[in-house]
């Protein structure tokens, strides 16, 4: 009951951020229209806050362009500390593949499969607000995020009565950002994970979690990028670690290749939020890389 409550009113929250934007638009629009449109300054929207759609983990407040399909291989080794006998890692992998297609510069969504307990997650993602100068100016871009993974392992115990809905969860992000320079990029972003299975009476089903991630742009092709999940106290158990991933974003035309560390092995929200135990301190820690390439499908310009 608790968790229905706090479903419908994030479901709320997002309306009515959303009439509250959509007003004020349709408001300016015709304060707009009363001047002679020679003297109106066009809007210049901010663009390349971060040079992919995902920090590292995390989403990033950037958006794929309307007719455009975005190729994504996410590719993470074993543990550094698994010594030699594993090459440091490398005899091991996990991987996620996805497609994320721009329906408008505004709205977009995306499909993946992990071999993470063979998850396929899927997302719908929509800028409510993006950061603009000139005729319209927009300190912040604001992007609003539904997801939804389902469990593809095999049932323990396939004897018992078993139901779908206990392979799904869901998940719900607001991400806040701002392009300050050319230089560097910040946003934060309030998730919630519901997890409609967990394994004990004592789990909690609703997990509250804080998004924070940044890029630092160190030439024109390369950038240092940092994100960070916080989940909120007593709501996981102590053997759960905050997932934090460190990477470089470097740039070679139509492919965007990030190299990272991190203690996440999982790579969707549910899974890395949720179930992430290595320790940096430890040296679990996995290097990995994403690899980005964007086909263009039809114009974008055309795409509002």
């Amino acid at each position: 009951m608790k968790s229905t409550v706090i479903i419908r009113s994030l479901i709320l929250g997002c309306g009515f951020i959303f009439t509250l934007y959509t007003n004020a638009l349709a408001q300016e629009d015709d304060l707009l229209s009363l001047i002679n449109t020679d003297e109106q300054e066009e809007i210049e929207y901010i663009t390349s806050a971060f040079k992919s759609t995902r920090v590292i983990n995390s989403h990033s407040i950037e958006h794929v362009a309307g007719g455009v399909l975005d190729f994504r291989i996410n590719h993470r080794f074993g543990m550094l500390n698994t010594g030699s006998y594993e090459l440091f890692g490398l005899d091991q992998a996990s991987i996620r593949l996805s497609l994320d297609y721009g329906i408008s510069n505004r709205l977009s969504v995306g499909l993946g499969r992990s071999t993470y307990e063979k998850e396929v997650d899927g997302f719908i993602k929509y800028r409510a607000l993006w950061q603009s100068e000139g005729a319209r100016v927009m300190p912040i871009s604001l992007i609003l995020i539904s997801g939804i993974t389902v469990n593809g392992l095999k049932w323990e115990d396939p004897e018992r009565t078993n139901y779908f809905t206990s392979r799904l969860a869901f998940y719900y992000q607001a991400l806040i950002g701002r392009k300050f320079s050319e230089k560097f990029s910040a946003q934060i972003g309030p998730t919630l994970v519901h997890r409609n299975l967990v394994e004990t009476s004592d789990d909690k089903h609703d997990i509250i979690s804080i998004e924070v991630g940044g890029r630092i742009k160190l030439t024109n092709r390369i950038a240092l990028t940092v994100d960070y999940f916080y989940t909120l106290p007593d709501q996981l158990p102590d053997e759960i670690q905050n997932p934090l991933a460190i990477g470089f974003d470097i740039e070679t035309g139509g492919h965007v290749f990030q190299l990272h560390f991190t203690n996440a092995t999982p790579m969707n929200e549910r899974a890395f939020i949720t179930e992430t135990t290595g320790e940096w301190g430890k040296g679990d820690i996995h290097f990995g890389f994403n690899i980005s390439r964007v086909f263009t499908l039809s114009d974008p310009r055309k795409k509002h």
